[in-house]
């Protein structure tokens, strides 16, 4: 009976989350989707600065080792970043050349054309969402009226960053349906959490902040690297007043979410 619940609260709080962000992505706050990337990139560093690192460097970790993990999670990312970056321009150049024997008279650069770090969002949100699956689990373990309620407060306060990860993708295909199903397969990682938590809670339970670190790099990535500089181009004083609102908006939501959780 126990197992049944951790299963259907981390199926719930992994995937519900994700289907929430876009309801408000593609529906309410479909007609801003110019100003997204900058409540993206907002959402992205305010969850890994203001939640993950906070939470990881709380336990007993050693501050040493989760820097490493840091550290290494941006090279990672990067060097994932590039293998996608280089797969996409493979497969373009061959597909070109089948067309244009000679495709360099095109005078472009596929790749410069190209948004990428949708590998890197989804890599992060599937170390993060098996992260929260063990909380998850652990909560239920421990008392299953606690367990309902860290389901409840995963699902809401992983909406904004959901809604970024959403954001990034749609950067890098126009389908919103492919969109929404990788993002969705991403969160359901937190039903295998749950289920691995539940069977190896005291083994894994020391390795929580390592998982915490690896998910933020992969935020603190994609927000650096991949939307803050599409934002920095010349525009309007007026556009980089509604960029700036928007990067604020983006940080105020996962932080009041994360205050109203914290209270509860």
């Amino acid at each position: 009976m126990l197992i049944i619940a951790i299963v259907i609260g981390t199926m719930v709080a992994g995937i519900g989350s994700v289907w929430l962000a876009a309801l408000l992505s593609f529906g309410v706050l479909a007609r801003y989707t110019t100003h997204m990337l900058s409540l993206a990139a907002g959402a992205l560093l305010a969850t890994a600065f203001m939640h993950l690192l906070p939470e990881a460097f709380e336990s007993q970790a050693n501050a040493h080792r989760l820097f490493t993990m840091l550290l290494l999670g941006l090279v990672f990312f990067f060097l994932l970043d590039k293998a996608e970056l280089w797969h996409h321009g493979h497969e373009h150049h061959a597909a070109e050349s089948q067309v244009h024997p000679h495709p360099q008279v095109h005078g472009h650069d596929w790749d410069n054309g190209r948004q990428s770090g949708g590998w890197a969002i989804l890599a992060g949100d599937s170390v993060h969402a098996f992260g929260d699956g063990i909380l998850i689990a652990s909560a239920f373990m421990a008392d299953i009226r606690l367990g309902l309620i860290a389901a409840l407060a995963v699902m809401v306060h992983e909406v904004p960053h959901h809604m970024g990860d959403l954001m990034v993708l749609r950067q890098t295909s126009s389908n919103r349906r492919v969109a929404l199903t990788k993002v969705s397969l991403a969160g359901a990682v937190t039903a295998l959490g749950g289920v691995i938590g539940y069977a190896l809670v005291d083994m894994l339970h020391n390795y929580l902040p390592f998982f915490l670190v690896m998910a933020a790099s992969s935020f603190i990535y994609v927000a650096l690297a991949d939307l803050i500089p599409q934002l920095q181009k010349r525009v309007t004083a007026k556009e980089t007043v509604a960029q700036i609102a928007w990067l604020v908006i983006g940080i105020g939501l996962v932080t009041l979410i994360r205050w109203l959780v914290d209270r509860h």
